[in-house]
């Protein structure tokens, strides 16, 4: 079964690469012929990591020898077992992040993040059969699978705009070790109280777009949208291939029929020139632009763009340039095998927007519809998160994920330095490691707790850190700060449902990325952790499946790879 995927990957990969004339691109001509990307005829397919036959397979191509059918290059490999072993997908690299002293490191700052691309992410992979060595290390960001789920956490009070939650209990892979769990929750709106919306869907309909789950599920999915946002909210829809098209502009949703005949009549053909149309659907936005409204651009892709600007750099200026004027960017990811993660995260995180990755119809659900107005009415902007540990409690901490998040310490007062943003009915979530110590008085001057004349303070004040968070609010230049000291009182050995099932994701994270923290962490002790708590919503029971699944999978001797 796993090679049929295989020979389904690699006949998606052929229809982009067949020879019709000098042209670059990669979709249907007019004569329903197909073009060669000229970087597969220069070498481009050696990127494909770990996959020496497919680097051959590509040569051969590009020399004009081209198989009837995918499956009679792999006669001699009839055992491959796993799609991952050939794909271009890109994924930044992780370097995981160690246990920090308290006396030499006693401040960890970082960026807020509420994206969730890498849970459904490694949904689909899993789903598809990969094994967890078959997993790239980077596609494991635990802060997304933890910011995935739901959780029950206490709301903004006294005119705040977070809610501040946190517990701290024992730690389930390091019985040794302690586990803070902290929550921010905002206010969840009302769509029909929310800004009136200027949006403009920016779609990659190039050929890498055409499979099932590219663009007729990005089809499906703004269709059910659209069926959401209000008669006073405006759509305007660019598309982006060989060339460039506006489809429709500014078109209001009391004519919700027009914009979804706009979308249904989407068809995937040609190269990806995303850059220079994502310049045109700036142009739309501000076009279009209603002032104190949610004006946002959404692109929609594989992220395999080749023609025009397509250096992370030259769109990175260009989003954060466009982002000053209050339109936003959020990213939403479809399909497999060519797909360039590391491409969609960096664009969503330059624009003030969200990145998700849609893998079915049920995703786009959650994303579109379930979770609309935390995705789309932004309640506060460049949020960076600073906690100073006290060392008459802890002795070292490490933080959960958030590796490409982290800031340095001064740059939490620096409001120039960008962060993440939070939508209303958003909920932010980090996990811990700790290491509790006893006193000691080294001093650090200018801190809370390391200061000499605090020392004693700090030793009986039971704090054991304090949460700072700097803020903005929407469309401001200078941030707000907010700060709560948190101590003794939040452990607790009930922990609920809650903590525990968060507990039970990043030990799954742990596993899939190998990590050398992992301890004493396994699949069973996920699975009976799991059973042992109230699963209160669908997308936790999926993930028991999913857990289930992998402990299956890795509790066999897999077969050999050929």
């Amino acid at each position: 079964m796993r090679k049929d995927i295989v020979r389904r990957i690699f006949a998606a990969s052929m229809s982009t690469i067949l020879c019709f004339g000098a042209l670059t691109g990669c979709g249907e001509s007019s004569e329903g012929n197909l073009t060669a990307p000229q970087d597969i005829a220069t070498g481009e397919a050696e990127r494909v990591k770990g996959a020496s036959y497919a680097t051959e397979a590509m040569a051969d191509v590009a020399d004009g020898a081209v198989y009837a059918d995918p499956g009679d290059y792999y006669e001699d490999y009839n055992d491959y077992e796993s799609e991952a072993e050939f794909n271009t997908e890109e994924y930044d690299s992780i370097n995981e992040a160690g246990f920090a002293s308290v006396q030499t490191s006693p401040l960890s700052t970082f960026s807020a993040d509420v994206d969730t691309a890498s849970y459904s992410n490694l949904r689909r992979m899993i789903e598809s059969g990969y094994y967890a060595s078959d997993i790239p290390a980077g596609a494991v960001r635990t802060e997304e699978m933890l910011n995935y789920f739901s959780y029950t956490y206490n709301g903004p009070k006294d005119g705040e705009p977070f809610g501040v939650n946190a517990k701290i209990s024992a730690c389930p892979w390091n019985k040794e070790h302690l586990l803070l769990h902290l929550g921010l929750a905002t206010e969840a709106i009302d769509l029909s109280d929310a800004p009136d919306s200027n949006i403009v869907f920016l779609i990659d309909v190039s050929g890498s777009m055409y499979d099932d789950n590219k663009l007729p599920l990005l089809q499906r999915s703004f269709c059910l949208m659209v069926d959401q946002l209000g008669e006073k909210d405006k759509v305007s829809i660019v598309t982006y291939a060989s060339g460039n098209d506006i489809i429709i502009d500014g078109v209001p949703c009391s004519d919700k029929e027009k914009i979804k005949d706009a979308l249904n009549g989407l068809s995937a053909g040609g190269s990806t020139n995303g850059g220079e149309a994502l310049k045109m659907a700036y142009d739309l936005a501000e076009k279009n632009f209603i002032k104190g409204g949610n004006n946002r651009v959404i692109l929609a892709s594989d992220g395999d763009w080749n023609v025009g600007i397509s250096s992370q750099s030259a769109m990175s200026e260009l989003i954060q340039e466009e982002k000053k004027g209050g339109v936003y960017l959020s990213v939403l990811g479809f399909g497999m095998g060519n797909y360039s993660d590391s491409r969609m995260q960096t664009l969503a995180d330059d624009g003030n927007g969200n990145y998700a990755y849609i893998d079915n119809i049920k995703e786009a659900n959650k994303v579109l519809v379930e979770e609309l107005g935390a995705n789309m009415v932004t309640v506060a902007d460049d949020v960076k998160l600073q906690i100073e540990f006290n060392p008459a409690y802890v002795s070292e901490y490490r933080l959960l994920g958030y590796e490409n998040r982290r800031l340095n310490a001064e740059d939490f007062e620096d409001d120039t330095k960008d962060a993440g943003e939070i939508g209303a009915g958003h909920s932010v979530t980090a996990l811990y490691e700790l290491v509790p110590a006893g006193a000691d008085d080294d001093a650090s001057s200018g801190l809370r707790y390391q200061s000499s004349a605090l020392t004693e303070e700090a030793m009986n004040s039971g704090e054991w850190l304090t949460l700072s968070i700097r803020y903005k609010k929407p469309g401001e230049d200078s941030s707000n700060l907010l700060e709560y000291p948190i101590g003794g009182d939040r452990y607790t050995e009930n922990t609920g449902d809650d903590f525990r099932f968060a507990a039970a994701v990043a030990e799954f994270s742990l596993l899939l990325r190998d990590s050398q923290y992992k301890g004493d962490a396994s699949y069973g002790h996920i699975l009976s952790e799991l059973d042992s708590i109230r699963l209160s919503d669908e997308y936790r029971l999926e993930f028991r499946e999913l857990v289930s699944t992998m402990a299956e999978r890795e509790g066999a001797e897999p077969e050999s790879e050929w």
